[in-house]
């Protein structure tokens, strides 16, 4: 049995302005077909997140959680955006083809992943963002990256 050890880059951000930071630096090594799946409790940053990496990609449009159409397109950056928000679906995801958009060389963030574990593609990166237990203004975030393209994201940015 070979144990793989994944390298997990821990980080503090103390605003939503450090989110977008990260959202942004992460954006500025983007790929196409390229995955981000966020993990996290409501309220924790996820879509702050996606905004800040979307307007890093040019998309003007007002980002907001997908919440109740599953998955949002938008195509008027630099390269396209696919943002999901999985939390509704009870892990019933057959039917949306979530996995034809992987392919579709933009972009795709995933908010709630670890609700549909089973149908992530093998080469992603995992942000898990968690409110501190001491301030409720500061998020720990830890970024694991799962394939070689990833790994460089993060040595290249973090």
């Amino acid at each position: 049995m070979n144990l793989v050890i994944k390298m997990a880059y821990k980080i503090t951000s103390r605003s939503e302005k450090d989110t977008v930071e990260l959202a942004q630096n992460i954006e500025s090594e983007k790929f196409p077909n390229m995955v981000i799946c966020l993990i996290g409790d409501l309220g924790s940053g996820k879509t702050v997140f996606t905004k800040g990496f979307a307007s890093s990609l040019g998309i003007e449009e007002a980002i907001t959680s997908p919440t109740f159409n599953i998955i949002k397109e938008y195509t008027t950056g630099e390269m396209d955006l696919y943002h999901m928000d999985v939390y509704r679906l009870d892990g019933k995801v057959e039917e949306l083809g979530i996995e034809e958009y992987y392919k579709k060389d933009g972009v795709v963030i995933i908010e709630w992943a670890d609700m549909i574990k089973d149908y992530l593609p093998e080469d992603r990166l995992e942000i898990k963002i968690r409110i501190s237990e001491d301030s409720e203004d500061v998020r720990i975030i830890t970024i694991t990256p799962y394939g070689r393209e990833y790994e460089e994201l993060c040595e290249a940015v973090l």
